[in-house]
């Protein structure tokens, strides 16, 4: 099934794509950029291969809950198992950068910005938004799972590796709302 968007919005669509892995191959290296990018990627590929027309009404529900586990639950468990000290000392070898102005503006507002349009342009019947909604939801079904296979980049027996609890409920929600989207 191919998609009959405006050609105009499906290239902005694309380029936002790019935005945030951009910045997280300035600020943290390849590898957080290519997880980026699977999740940005990822939900631009399912927003244009799906033509549904999905409210904001039949999401509403799953976003919220992934949208608080991603926040409340998942950032709070990478924050306190200092999943990027890990992963710098485990597996990029590359420092933690140091909080600026560049980090906060593309790795924290822009995505969480992005994500909290959702509501306000899904609610609006805008398709911008249901494009955001697909990558919002690919980071947090797809994209996070790669924490399940980061312990298989490091030098230590398979184990827990931080931020990979919370996953488990964050990805069927994520799912979920993939779903509901695609109906």
């Amino acid at each position: 099934m191919w998609t009959t968007r405006p050609p105009l919005l499906i290239a902005l669509s694309l380029l936002s794509s790019f935005v945030v892995p951009a910045f997280g191959y300035v600020y943290l290296g390849p590898l957080y950029a290519a997880l980026f990018l699977a999740g940005y990627l990822g939900g631009f590929v399912l927003w244009l291969l799906t033509s549904t027309q999905a409210p904001w009404s039949t999401i509403r529900m799953p976003y919220w809950l992934t949208l608080l586990a991603f926040l409340l639950l998942h950032k709070v468990e990478e924050n306190r198992t200092k999943f990027f000290e890990v992963m710098s000392d485990q597996i990029t070898r590359i420092p933690v950068p140091e909080v600026s102005a560049g980090l906060v503006v593309g790795l924290l507002v822009i995505p969480i910005g992005a994500w909290l349009a959702i509501p306000v342009l899904m609610g609006r019947g805008h398709e911008f938004g249901r494009f955001l909604a697909w990558t919002f939801f690919a980071s947090m079904g797809i994209t996070e799972l790669a924490h399940f296979g980061l312990p298989l980049l490091t030098q230590r027996p398979y184990g827990y590796f931080p931020g990979m609890a919370s996953v488990a409920v964050l990805a069927p929600l994520a799912w979920w709302g993939m779903w509901r989207l695609s109906r």
